[in-house]
């Protein structure tokens, strides 16, 4: 299997509970002249259905699991826009795709399982999945030596609790990426708002039995999933855009009204990614 050879435990260790379900889709626009360039990089969460895994979620938590894609669906977009455009940088395109299903084989809490870069993960949690199909891709684009990654999920309840449905949420580790992508959203009507990235989360994080867990808890749960996928990426300029609870539109009270936008997926993110690349690529 190509993903094992990769090393991409993580990635599919979420799959197990569906035989050959887990998937890399790779994406590349490599204008002519542009090939000693380093690439920017996107990332997009790609759960096809998540029903939590053994950490089991409620019927209505599972009613809009299937726009736990919606991550993949704005960065594979994108790239049909930036092709459309044909924007003159190169551009990768990384969408892990799998569903998170109960079943005799599919994993489980207390399993520990190996990412690309090596580092062990214990699964306090199998309903934080997307975390783990993140950290592989993150790994891969890691190795492409990128100019910058953008990561794109809907990644957790948190970041709903903290910002609601009105913007997204933005960590980011380099200054440039992290200001140039909030003026995107803006310019674009899909608001950003910068959230924390300290180390000092790191602790709710510590395992016993690995190199790290998947799951920090409750508390500041936004943030400690951005950590986690923070111990993937190496040094390469990055930017995590949690974009749970705005991949759907139904008009109510919790969101902003926006008359352009009927009931349904919103496919948010995706006009701020393709702005940010056309002004970088200016």
């Amino acid at each position: 299997d190509e993903l094992q050879a990769l090393g991409m435990g993580a990635l599919l260790a979420v799959a197990q509970g569906k035989a050959n379900s887990a998937r890399l889709v790779v994406l590349q626009h490599q204008p002519p002249g542009t090939e000693d360039q380093p690439p920017v990089v996107l990332v997009g969460k790609g759960v096809a259905f998540d029903t939590g895994g053994y950490s089991l979620k409620t019927s209505n938590g599972m009613l809009g699991m299937k726009g736990d894609m919606s991550g993949a669906g704005a960065v594979i977009a994108a790239m049909r826009a930036v092709a459309l455009l044909n924007l003159p940088l190169p551009v990768i395109g990384l969408a892990p795709l799998v569903e998170n299903l109960v079943s005799d084989t599919a994993y489980k809490p207390g399993d520990v399982v190996i990412a690309r870069n090596g580092l062990s993960i214990e699964v306090v949690n199998t309903d934080a999945e997307g975390r783990l199909i993140l950290a592989d891709a993150l790994c891969y684009a890691a190795d492409l030596h990128p100019a910058a990654v953008v990561d794109v999920a809907t990644l957790t309840g948190g970041k709903v609790v903290a910002l609601g449905e009105r913007m997204s949420g933005l960590f980011y580790n380099d200054d440039p990426l992290g200001e140039a992508l909030l003026a995107a959203g803006q310019k674009v009507g899909e608001p950003l708002w910068r959230l924390p990235l300290d180390p000092a989360y790191d602790r709710q994080l510590k395992s016993d039995v690995a190199d790290i867990k998947n799951s920090g808890g409750r508390a500041a749960s936004a943030v400690t999933a951005a950590r986690f996928l923070a111990h993937f990426v190496g040094d390469w300029p990055w930017a995590h855009i949690d974009i749970a609870g705005d991949e759907f539109y139904s008009d109510s009270p919790e969101q902003t009204s926006r008359s352009y936008l009927t009931k349904g997926a919103t496919g948010v993110m995706t006009r701020t990614l393709v702005e940010f690349l056309r002004r970088r690529a200016a």
